[in-house]
């Protein structure tokens, strides 16, 4: 039996305007997700679509085949069935997948997930819907009637694309709440009475890790943690034993959690080159760690300057140290940036607003389809 779900009245931000629904309805949402093992936006799905059954939705997932993914989530009571999501033109077994799915669980709403699930999106007596954390081609999306930016830069690059105002939304995202007991600094044979930094992200020249290090000699005795895996890995140990700082710097590979980290570090460094959101800086304001960030598109949107953290110009180790330093030396500094994160979070992207945010959306393109349809 479907559940109904009720809003309580509020704002919603996405879209050109506020809009407000205080109504009863009942929906059901499929969604595609073709994603890797790991990632950002793979990690914001499972956290998404687990707050949404914990409010009621009904939800299926057709996703690709990732064991430890597919665990977490029927343990979390969702359903789901798995497809290949190979090139769109040849995967019968994927396009069979998704019938099957629609078939069973006539949805109201079709939603994808990466740029390839965005191919697969059928069309039907349902309304499809695309979410993007990056600025990709939107050729792959031409099925579906709606598309979601989780930035403000995003949904901007899909009216510059020539997508209809009333199609483009807004809708941000948000992260684990729930604090971790900090890692102890012997795991990694880190000293206990030294600055501990802290960037996580695939080892990927847009992460610019590079500029991490080169900062790093003109931080005195700080020690640096770099969580993640990828194709930069030797690059940027050959670049850390160039430049002196090998023994300072700790490489983790990829962390299923890192919020252990977080605790463990004293302040979070984003210094990406391009980075369309930033869920490490929502990350860190949540675990009350002064941020520095290089001015990529997302953390330039999410940052004021010395009010929730510092930002920098973009590849400039110079300036990245000095804001560093800044932090370590300034406890006042510090403590006013920790307390302007953790508030520009709870404002703005905690887990409650942001799931009656998706709510809104869902309902609303509902009601859109049926006044086009009455029309």
């Amino acid at each position: 039996m479907m559940k109904s779900y009720h809003t309580s009245a509020g704002v919603c931000v996405y879209g050109h305007s506020d809009v407000f629904f205080s109504k009863d309805f009942i929906m059901r949402v499929l969604h595609l997700m073709a994603g890797a093992s790991q990632g950002g936006a793979e990690v914001f799905f499972e956290r998404l679509v687990t707050g949404l059954h914990q409010k009621g939705l009904p939800q299926h997932l057709v996703i690709r085949g990732e064991e430890a993914r597919e665990k977490r989530l029927r343990a979390s009571g969702l359903s789901l069935s798995t497809a290949p999501f190979w090139k769109p033109y040849f995967d019968i077994k994927t396009h069979l997948g998704i019938h099957k799915a629609l078939k069973n669980f006539q949805p109201d709403i079709v939603m994808s997930w990466m740029s390839r699930a965005g191919a697969f999106c059928p069309t039907g007596n349902f309304v499809t819907v695309a979410r993007l954390g990056g600025y990709y081609d939107l050729k792959y999306y031409k099925s579906c009637e709606y598309l979601i930016g989780n930035t403000q830069g995003i949904r901007k690059y899909f009216l510059e694309k020539g997508i209809r105002e009333d199609k483009a939304f807004y809708l941000p995202n948000f992260v684990r709440e729930e604090k971790a007991q900090p890692l102890s600094r012997k795991t990694y044979d880190t000293p206990e009475n030294v600055p501990l930094l802290l960037a996580l992200g695939r080892l990927h020249d847009d992460k610019a890790f590079d500029v991490l290090i080169r900062a790093l000699p003109k931080i005195p005795n700080a020690h640096l943690w770099i969580g993640g895996a990828g194709p930069e890995d030797e690059k940027l140990k050959s670049l850390a034993r160039e430049m002196g700082v090998f023994d300072r710097i700790r490489f983790l590979g990829w962390v299923q959690d890192p919020y252990p980290l977080y605790a463990a570090c004293d302040i979070y460094v984003c210094p990406s080159r391009i980075e369309p959101l930033g869920n490490v800086v929502l990350e860190a304001w949540v675990n009350e760690k002064p941020t520095v960030v290089c001015a990529s598109k997302g953390p330039a949107e999410l940052i004021r300057n010395e009010e929730n953290g510092l930002i920098v110009p973009l590849e400039d180790h110079d300036e990245l140290a000095t804001a560093i330093n800044r932090i370590l030396n300034d406890k006042i500094l510090s403590g006013k940036i920790v307390k302007g994160g953790l508030q520009s979070y709870h404002s703005a992207y905690s887990q409650d607003r942001v799931l009656e945010i998706y709510l809104n959306f869902f309902q609303h393109i509902i009601e859109e389809r049926q006044k086009s349809c009455a029309a």
